[in-house]
């Protein structure tokens, strides 16, 4: 019979036992951490002062950069934190909020991105009808309907994940609190709720994959179309990089999420989680500022 006892708390996985390498894992973090930081709000703070910024396009990303820095602020200091103090517990309402949390904020980007490419797709494929398609009150509306479904995911995903018996074994193979952890160390057999929920998830993942693949195929034959080497310079330079951290966000979310869990460590598992945790944050400013000459120009206008 499991040995089911009351959870007060949980231990995170540490990076490594040896002291050395825990301080290398935290100084990495942390300079990571300061980049996606520094790079997030710099890009807000462009797009909220520079009115020749504030477009659709430009209203999504400044959503995506607010997002980004929240999504990455509820794991990786704490990561550093446990690597500098040796201590890895997390206490069961530091680990539901946090997990709440990160599928709130995760979710809630997903949803932001799919918005995003239908933008640029009425912005490529119709854009004499730009202006009146993407109004503000319906870039409001888009916005928050993203927030509130990521909420909604986050509230289903917390209660179905926490309803769960526990056993005696505490220890969480992540740095941070997520489902496929938790679900590893549960008592129960039966995940019925949360496989539901990961069900429905996993569906509308798929319809926005569906949508934005839907998206994409016109706007790459417009693209293609135009005659200026300029022109399609400047519309892949919109588009591209956005496809770009679609892809790497969807695809590793996805195989940490679906892939069955595990009796053991897995090193695999770490970096999936940086990968659409970590990364997605730190690598959105500087893909968007670099590519984009609107930001560049904003920046040098600011620092002059």
């Amino acid at each position: 019979m499991a040995n089911l006892t009351m959870v007060t708390g949980f231990l995170l996985m540490d990076f490594s036992n040896i002291w050395e390498l825990q301080v290398l894992h935290a100084m990495l973090f942390l300079l990571i951490y300061l980049m996606a930081l520094l790079g997030n709000l710099l890009i807000f703070t462009l797009i909220s002062l520079d009115e020749h910024l504030h477009s659709p396009m430009y209203f999504f990303l400044k959503n995506l950069s607010f997002l980004d820095f929240c999504l990455i602020s509820t794991t990786v200091p704490k990561s550093i934190a446990n690597s500098l103090s040796h201590s890895y517990f997390i206490s069961l309402l530091e680990c539901i909020v946090q997990l709440f949390l990160v599928i709130f904020f995760a979710s809630s980007e997903l949803f932001l991105l799919t918005m995003m490419s239908y933008d640029r797709y009425v912005a490529i494929c119709q854009p004499l009808n730009y202006e009146v398609i993407m109004n503000k009150g319906a870039c409001v509306k888009m916005a928050a309907a993203s927030w509130l479904t990521g909420g909604l995911f986050g509230v289903l995903y917390t209660v179905s994940t926490f309803s769960l018996p526990f056993c005696s074994a505490n220890e969480i193979h992540q740095f941070f609190c997520d489902v496929p952890s938790l679900l590893r160390i549960s008592c129960s057999d039966t995940h019925i709720a949360l496989h539901v929920t990961i069900g429905i998830g996993f569906s509308l993942g798929i319809l926005c994959c569906i949508s934005i693949t839907i998206s994409y195929g016109p706007i790459f034959s417009t693209v293609l179309k135009i005659p200026t080497p300029e022109g399609r310079s400047k519309a892949f330079s919109t588009c591209l990089p956005h496809l770009f951290v679609l892809t790497l966000f969807i695809t590793t979310a996805a195989m940490s999420y679906l892939s069955p869990p595990l009796d053991t460590d897995s090193i695999l598992d770490l970096l999936l989680s940086v990968f659409y945790i970590v990364l997605p944050p730190t690598l959105n400013p500087v893909i968007y500022r670099l590519r984009n000459k609107d930001v560049k120009t904003a920046l040098k206008k600011l620092m002059a």
